[in-house]
């Protein structure tokens, strides 16, 4: 486990997990097969964003409480129905896949944009299910714990992976970690709108030709860029246009990168310079007012 995916804590009763964001550097959705579910063929890439989880042993059931990070003035961002949230869902799945009672709370400080492409639902997914699993006596195997993983998303399992960049195909479940390039800045543009996964999927074109990725080296982001695409994007920027207008301003800015991360919403530039990043964070929020930008940066390792 990485040094700061679980930080250290007093007792097993009580453990703190950081729950990273990611980008999808390439997204390609391929087949639909005959259970509804599509193919995909996607680069996942981690940032260094991310939500906090503490998980505290407690009587009774499971409880979920999400709260602002500290020092931001606010209500707390309202992530849906409890029952719904994966935090909730992974913790439920747990307790049912080893048989134990399943008493605890959760306290979620959020801080990766919800519903924008991000994988926050599912990095706090996986985020829980490595707690439960460090504190339970009855601890899954990597690979019980990668399965049940997969059944709560497609992105969990890239989290509970613990890599950096992963190519990931199948429905995310098949996935081969890469050696990442050095760390970059990424400057991530969070629309208002929110996309709907299932929207997305169903408004891509069932006439339209898959093209699979063209594997190459990965080793640089000017090597990556060469593969960079989102299949979601002409449906997305058809609806919101001035998310097209976004990503070009990523580009002019001097991105390596610029695109759609999942099926939307936030649009992200990679930067290798530090100081054209946060330039370009300016002028989009100059530009585009109703954007809220974000910088951080990708994981050169989670070791």
């Amino acid at each position: 486990m990485p040094s700061d995916a679980i930080l250290p804590v007093a007792s097993p009763e009580h453990v703190r997990v950081l729950a990273r964001a990611k980008i999808n550097l390439s997204l390609r959705v391929l087949a639909r097969e005959t259970s509804g579910y599509h193919q995909i063929e996607t680069v996942f890439c981690a940032l260094e964003l991310a939500d906090e989880i503490e998980i505290t042993r407690a009587h009774g059931d499971v409880t979920l409480e999400v709260t602002a990070p500290p020092g931001e003035p606010g209500i707390p961002p309202d992530l849906g129905p409890v029952g719904s949230n994966l935090a909730m869902r992974a913790a439920a799945a747990f307790f049912e896949a080893t048989d134990l009672d399943g008493g605890v709370h959760i306290r979620l400080t959020k801080r990766i944009p919800a519903g924008a492409g991000l994988g926050g639902g599912s990095s706090d997914a996986a985020a829980v299910l490595r707690a439960l699993n460090q504190m339970s006596a009855q601890a899954l195997a990597d690979t019980s714990l990668l399965a049940l993983g997969s059944r709560l998303g497609s992105d969990v399992p890239f989290f509970l992976a613990d890599a950096a960049l992963a190519l990931a195909w199948g429905r995310g479940e098949r996935m081969l970690p890469l050696s990442p390039p050095p760390a970059a800045r990424v400057v991530l543009a969070v629309p208002r709108e929110r996309v709907s996964t299932a929207d997305a999927y169903a408004a891509l074109d069932p006439a339209r030709a898959p093209t699979p990725m063209v594997l190459r080296s990965l080793s640089t982001w000017r090597d990556i860029a060469s593969v960079a695409h989102n299949d979601f994007e002409d449906v997305i920027f058809a609806r919101h246009p001035h998310l097209r207008d976004v990503r070009q301003s990523l580009e002019d800015a001097g991105a390596t990168i610029a695109r759609m991360t999942g099926s939307g919403s936030v649009i992200f530039g990679v930067f290798e310079d530090v100081a054209a990043a946060d330039a370009a964070a300016q002028s989009v929020s100059t530009a585009h007012p109703r954007i809220e930008t974000l910088v951080t940066q990708t994981r050169a390792s989670l070791i």
